[in-house]
């Protein structure tokens, strides 16, 4: 049970961290994102931040289904 309590000690800090990058500037970008900014268009799609985004969910949702 204090492993249990260990982890989410420790994924709410890496969550706050990732909370306070993205409220304090523009976020992060990796070079795989792709944005456009035009004069009165801009779009953004973080391609390669999901793709992070998601191999690091897999392998917390791994870690705690054991």
């Amino acid at each position: 049970m204090q492993d249990l309590g260990k982890t989410l000690v420790i994924a709410g800090l890496a969550l706050a961290a990732v909370g306070a990058l993205l409220w304090l500037g523009r976020g992060f970008r990796l070079p795989g994102d792709i944005f456009v900014e035009r004069e009165n268009f801009r779009f953004g799609f973080p391609i390669a931040t999901c793709i992070v985004l998601s191999i690091v969910l897999t392998i917390l949702l791994n870690l705690f289904r054991r």
